[in-house]
């Protein structure tokens, strides 16, 4: 399915006002990023730190840097969030007396409690000292407190809508998610409706792309063929079978097939995407070549359906280059 209003990505299906992922069967996925920004500006704030005759407010938030993604799976929601925080403060007795806050590691990896809470102070002098010691030793707990509601509103607020109704829940829903596949059916030819043979000749073409890596030929290889690495990048559950005639699948399902050969130095996979017409494979090449600073992979993607040409070559770079070198930090070359 395609991404609604932003070209034509179909390997994950986006969240749609129609309501077409029928059952939740499809991976949705519903970026965070900027709603998150919002609330925690909301939560932090002018927020007020009070005790043992000490106040302190929270006047900015200097430092605001991450991502937070929510994806659906069969009904079942799955988070990632990763956020470096820095927040600016004052105390409310002498406004001489400031500092910081930084909180480098809020991830879905660590628990509220686990979350590291960094004081720091402006100016040191003794009543400063004695502000720092509060909030090291009872401030700490206010904050904890603030980041366990963003993430709270992340699970509860921000997914509402998320899980659609299932098709025995609301025919009215049931019926106008029929009717707008039947008009997407005419509009793309090449998504064909209950997945059957459509019986005629296929035109296809040809994807090429390079794509150059800082690591070594061996750890690329890794990537396309540890399941925990697999999972890193895609960002959700797989299947994989890293030997000939192994099956893998991806994306929820939405990208599938089996391994033809595999080698440190060239993989070949017999590979699909799961609205392509029922039966037709493409043939996936990963030439893997270690140079003396980066390794360079050549992609060869033969049998493609002529209409998904562009939304593949897009979804090569989304969803396999750039989540590769993000997730394990091998760089870009520019």
């Amino acid at each position: 399915m395609a991404k609604w209003g932003e070209g034509d990505p179909r390997w994950i299906v986006e969240e749609r006002p129609d309501a077409t992922n029928v059952n939740n069967w499809h991976w949705t996925e519903k970026n965070a990023c900027a709603w998150s920004q919002e609330k925690i500006k909301e939560l932090f704030k002018d927020f007020k730190i009070e005790g043992d005759k000490v106040s302190v407010t929270i006047t900015d938030i200097e430092t605001c840097e991450g991502e937070a993604v929510v994806n659906n799976r069969k009904g079942k929601l799955i988070f990632f969030y990763e956020w470096n925080l820095v927040l600016k403060w004052v105390s409310m007795e002498d406004k001489e007396i400031e500092g910081k806050i930084n909180i480098p590691n809020l991830s879905e990896e660590n628990d509220i409690s686990e979350v590291d809470i960094e004081i720091t102070l402006k100016n040191s002098n003794d009543e400063g000292e004695n502000v720092k010691h509060f909030l090291h030793t009872k401030g700490k707990e206010f904050i904890r407190e603030r980041l366990k509601a963003y993430v709270t509103a992340l699970k509860q607020e921000f997914t509402k809508g998320m899980i659609l109704p299932k098709k025995d829940e609301n025919q009215a829903i049931t019926k106008n998610c029929k009717t707008a596949i039947n008009v997407k059916a005419q509009m793309n030819t090449t998504i064909v409706s209950n997945n059957k043979t459509p019986g005629y000749k296929i035109s296809t073409t040809t994807v090429k792309q390079q794509q150059k890596f800082q690591c070594r030929a061996q750890e690329f290889f890794n990537i396309f063929t540890t399941i925990e690495m697999v999972q890193a990048f895609t960002k959700g559950p797989v299947r994989l079978e890293p030997k000939k005639e192994g099956k893998f699948e991806l994306f929820g399902g939405n990208v599938h097939g089996e391994f033809v050969d595999l080698s440190p130095t060239k993989i070949v996979q017999k590979w699909r995407c799961k609205h392509w017409p029922e039966g037709h494979f493409s043939e996936v090449i990963l030439d893997i070549s270690e140079k003396s600073d980066h390794t360079e992979v050549d992609l060869t993607q033969t049998g493609v359906p002529a209409g998904d040409e562009e939304s593949t070559k897009e979804n090569w770079d989304r969803y396999y280059w750039d989540a590769i070198k993000r997730t394990f930090g091998f760089a870009y070359f520019m």
